[in-house]
């Protein structure tokens, strides 16, 4: 995957405006980028993780972790 400036700017780019997407975080670690993202189900999340995720060019590997419950949450 390209590190560039260039690069970061298409993938934020992309996701800016996906409905799904609620937060797009710029992170350290193994990953480059945390978004936040909601859909209506499993089926409306295969599609957006086909057809958005999977259509991005800078997007090299995609891992999914769901939600189960939020004992604390101050958003």
């Amino acid at each position: 995957a390209s590190h560039s400036k260039k690069a970061q700017q298409q993938f934020e780019d992309h996701v800016r405006f996906v409905d799904e997407v609620d937060e797009c975080h710029n992170i350290t670690g193994a990953n480059e980028y945390l978004l936040r993202a909601e859909t209506l189900d499993l089926v409306s999340y295969k599609k957006f993780h086909a057809d958005v995720l999977g259509e991005c060019e800078q997007v090299k590997s995609i891992t999914t972790m769901a939600v189960m419950d939020s004992p604390k949450d101050e958003r």
